[in-house]
């Protein structure tokens, strides 16, 4: 489709797209606090209730559990109704989970309102990415989509900052009340000023086809969804191995304070968010996605074996090659994200980026309890340099440039 800020109309001339934009990085960072909370309560946890590493961490992946249970059913209600509703209600229902998880004092209770608040979650991310999709030309949806997916760890860097503060000074109950307040407020901004991007028609008035997209079947005609699927479920390990262990490695290994250590996962989210901005801007200019994709993959594999080795030393020093490493292992989900939108097209992007972030979170979900039972059995760096096994694997399964051209336009 053209790009809405070029046709001749004063009406497109408004900065609506970057409006869009602002609004769906809001909902998602705030559901993304939500989601990212149990992680920084896995110090309180472990080395206060008594909870072991893989115990903690199987508490901390219900809500990501939650968004593999329903991220493919809230892309295909995008495809049908489009992405504001989407986005307001689940936002709200997300709030209500987190102020209803805050008066429970059963972990069982606890973890069934986090899966819930998981499910609810889930209508941000394929949602707006949509949003972004539908209002940007092609040739800044890197740049668009690299600021969107800013929001992933903006997120991460707000539960962060203030969860570990929260929780150590009125426990789990005070820790919950930011993503609620967000959740909430984000729901009401949402609901008010979201619009939906223009989409073309799926049949004429007769009922022929009348967009050559409509009739397609992506995943039918070629692998390409599936490879980059598989490509960023094995990136998504290093990145939530970072992000839900950093804390506890700080604080545990190398003794740093819970506010200290807090600090640090901050800033290194931050940084990460705009690192996938520079990765975006960077697609742009070199007019792939999928090169930088493959470059991330292998800068990922160099981080976690520095990582592990830095570990092994016991340097402070380690802290900022985690921090590094926070950077690299987020860069990638702003390449993969718009490169199956496109691929997929008008008619498929909602159910394709759901999908997308089905995999990834399937795979999240996974790395709290089993990359927490390998921490306990083997320790930090032999299990910080295992996690670079996934990256190396996913480099070559990159697909190539040349294999866009069965893609139509």
């Amino acid at each position: 489709m053209g790009d809405p800020t070029r046709t001749g109309t004063r009406k497109a001339r408004t900065p609506r797209p970057w409006l869009m934009l602002a609004f769906g990085v809001a909902g998602q960072a705030s559901s993304t606090v939500f989601v990212s909370t149990p992680a920084f309560l896995i110090p309180l946890l472990h080395t206060e209730r008594g909870l072991s590493l893989a115990q903690a961490g199987l508490l901390a992946s219900t809500p990501t559990l939650g968004l593999v249970l329903s991220l493919v059913v809230w892309g295909a209600l995008s495809d049908r109704i489009g992405e504001r509703w989407v986005i307001a209600a689940r936002l709200a229902l997300t709030a209500a989970a987190a102020v209803a998880a805050m008066f429970v004092s059963s972990y069982v209770a606890l973890g069934a309102l986090f899966l819930v608040g998981g499910m609810a979650a889930a209508s941000p991310n394929a949602a707006s990415g949509r949003v972004v999709i539908g209002w940007f030309a092609r040739e800044r949806r890197g740049l668009a989509m690299g600021i969107r997916q800013m929001c992933q760890p903006l997120g991460v860097a707000i539960a962060a900052i203030s969860v570990p503060l929260l929780a150590a000074s009125g426990g789990i109950a005070a820790a919950l009340a930011v993503p609620a307040v967000l959740c909430g407020a984000s729901a009401v901004l949402c609901a008010i000023a979201i619009v939906d991007p223009p989409r073309p028609p799926r049949t004429t008035a007769d009922g022929a086809a009348a967009h050559p997209q409509a009739a397609r079947r992506p995943y039918r005609e070629t692998s390409l969804l599936w490879r980059i699927h598989v490509v960023s479920m094995l990136l998504v390990v290093p990145q939530f191995t970072v992000s839900t262990f950093g804390l506890v490695w700080l604080v545990t290994e190398l003794h740093f304070t819970s506010l200290a250590a807090g600090i640090v996962i901050g800033v290194s989210q931050l940084v990460g968010a705009v690192g996938r901005i520079g990765v975006g801007v960077l697609s742009d200019r070199v007019g792939s996605h999928l090169v930088p994709l493959r470059w991330v993959s292998v800068a990922a594999v160099a981080v976690m074996i520095l990582l592990g080795a830095a570990s092994a030393l016991g340097s402070v020093a380690a802290a900022v090659i985690l921090i590094a490493a926070a950077v690299v292992t987020v860069a990638d989900n702003g390449l993969a994200y718009t490169s199956v939108a496109e691929i997929a097209g008008p008619f498929w992007s909602g159910r394709a980026l759901g999908t997308q972030n089905t995999g990834q979170f399937l795979a999240a979900s996974v790395v709290g309890p089993a990359v927490g039972a390998l921490i306990g059995w083997v320790g930090f760096p032999l299990a910080f340099a295992a996690v670079a096994v996934c990256p190396a694997i996913a480099a070559p399964l990159v697909p190539r440039d040349r294999e866009l051209a069965v893609v139509p336009e």
